[in-house]
């Protein structure tokens, strides 16, 4: 890694007054549920789904808390890919509306990558963007950027795999290797 990139690093690394990134809990899955559904970009998945994942993915996902109150404004969802173990795949990336603009979601991704690396062995990231969505297009670059790593780029899901009617196509975006 080079000195510029660690200072990026380190930048993305130090959190706003007020907020801390922590794992999710089970009690947080109904606020991640609001946030993807306020978000306006995201596939909404189930409440279900929200809690199950904060019971069975806390340790590869993040959230970023209010430090007054512990409400989460923000998330990750990530899981290790169980046919590449030392690839963490990004599911899910959103911040609450009245936190944008913070640079909340690159110290999400910062956090939870660095917390994968460590624990996990993780080299590399994968995740999904569908064309157009330029804030996830520059959040996931400008990540690879500061890990010094490449991007490749493939369409993973057309159009017509989706069974529940009009979909964008899904991109996969591979970065890496990482540098920590």
């Amino acid at each position: 890694m080079t000195a510029a990139q660690a200072d990026l690093q380190a930048e993305f690394l130090e959190m706003p007054e007020g907020l801390r990134i922590d794992r999710p809990e089970v009690a947080d899955g109904a606020a991640l549920w609001r946030i993807a559904k306020d978000s306006g970009t995201l596939d909404l998945n189930s409440s279900y789904s929200y809690l199950l994942w904060c019971r069975d993915f806390a340790g590869t996902s993040a959230v970023v808390r209010t430090a007054s109150d512990g409400r989460p404004v923000g998330f990750v969802t990530a899981y290790l890919r169980p046919d590449r173990r030392h690839t963490l795949l990004v599911w899910q990336v959103a911040v609450d509306s009245a936190h944008r603009g913070q640079g909340l979601a690159a110290r999400l991704l910062d956090s939870v990558t660095a917390r994968a690396a460590e624990e996990h062995a993780v080299t590399a990231v994968e995740t999904t963007i569908t064309p157009g969505n330029t804030a996830s297009e520059r959040l996931f670059t400008s990540y690879a950027r500061r890990h010094g790593a490449g991007v490749e780029r493939e369409v993973l899901f057309e159009s017509r795999q989706f069974p529940d009617g009009p979909h964008d196509p899904e991109v996969l975006y591979r970065i890496g290797p990482l540098a920590f």
